[in-house]
């Protein structure tokens, strides 16, 4: 295996793919700090002007996970989020899912960060809602336990990211790193409903996640957003145990109206944290219609609903109980314990 990126860089160069092991320990090279800023650039863009292959990113997943900072979580957890960099610039509908899926019994480890393509991110909204994203690492587990959800915030998790983050920043543009944060969930979990950018990463991120032993997974994309819409039909290939389909989703599958992107186009962090807070005490619209479905796919993938019309009747009934909002509340509340050092 190599010991620095010269020799990586130079397969690559040649038009050479790598193995996932030699991936490891390339990506292992790069999150110890013993890789220049040039060669970083290098092997992202070498990869990235190639096509960045299934073994490639199952590898840069291993060597993320293995220094990351993991929590323990209950068997059946699953995770909500996307790859982000769809410019959308919507409402925050994996956040809303959150406590949607978590009132359902389910419980969620959501990983997420605060924006960078989007407006406004997970943590943003939860901040702004007043929920603690800074919580310590040692109360997360509890955390978890006692509101059924919790907010894994990406940049405590994997610190040894912070080697690649000035090569990103300069480069300007997608890497592999890009898709690695949503198949590095630091409570291991072996379910997610994940977004991602493109229809094109769907089928690789599901054989990735196939090959990292999870269990259950959709991964979606609809009409340019890196989520499931109400606007169209959505692209999704599922994971279930050891089979990878692909098929389309369409709202009225699902039970609901279709509605443009334009109608959940969202702002700042208040702006965003209040529609949040609005749905989950009743509210209607294309917002809730587009969490409904978000939440319903989730519910699938952790084997609670058997099809995408329970599982909208599922999360509507939450929501109407009020148990949505609960979960929020807690969350709110647990959470507030003194700031973890950063």
């Amino acid at each position: 295996m190599p010991t620095t990126l010269k020799p990586v860089i130079a397969r690559l160069a040649a038009g050479e793919t790598l193995t996932d092991e030699q991936a490891e320990a390339a990506f292992d090279i790069i999150m110890s700090g013993e890789a220049t800023p040039a060669q970083i650039g290098a092997l992202l863009m070498a990869m990235r002007l190639r096509g960045e292959t299934v073994a490639e990113i199952t590898g840069a997943v291993r060597a993320m996970r293995a220094r990351m900072t993991a929590i323990e979580a209950p068997a059946g957890a699953i995770d909500v989020c996307g790859t982000g960099g769809d410019g959308a610039g919507t409402l925050n509908v994996s956040s809303a899912v959150t406590f949607v899926v978590a009132a359902c019994g389910v419980p969620v480890a959501k990983h997420g960060n605060r924006a960078l393509s989007s407006r406004t991110g997970g943590a943003d909204v939860l901040t702004a809602l007043g929920v603690n994203v800074d919580a310590p690492m040692d109360a997360l587990p509890d955390i978890l336990a006692e509101a059924g959800c919790v907010f894994l915030f990406a940049p405590r998790h994997h610190p040894s990211m912070r080697h690649a983050a000035g090569p990103r920043v300069e480069l300007g543009t997608r890497t592999i790193f890009n898709l690695l944060g949503p198949l590095a969930n630091p409570a291991r979990v072996r379910r997610q409903l994940t977004g991602v950018f493109s229809p094109n990463w769907t089928r690789p991120m599901a054989e990735t996640l196939l090959a990292l032993g999870h269990e259950s997974a959709w991964l979606v994309h609809g009409q340019g957003l890196d989520e499931l819409t109400v606007a169209g039909p959505n692209h999704v290939t599922a994971l279930s145990g050891q089979a990878i389909s692909s098929f389309v989703v369409e709202p009225e599958d699902a039970g609901l109206p279709r509605s443009p992107i334009a109608a959940i186009r969202g702002g700042d962090a208040a702006f965003n944290a209040e529609s949040l807070q609005s749905l989950l005490q009743g509210a209607g619209g294309a917002y809730r219609d587009t969490v409904l479905l978000n939440a319903s796919a989730a519910l699938i993938v952790a084997g609670v609903a058997g099809s995408l019309r329970e599982g909208v009747d599922l999360a509507s009934g939450v929501i109407a109980s009020g148990a949505a909002l609960a979960a929020l509340e807690t969350l709110r509340r647990v959470s507030a314990v003194p700031n973890a050092e950063i």
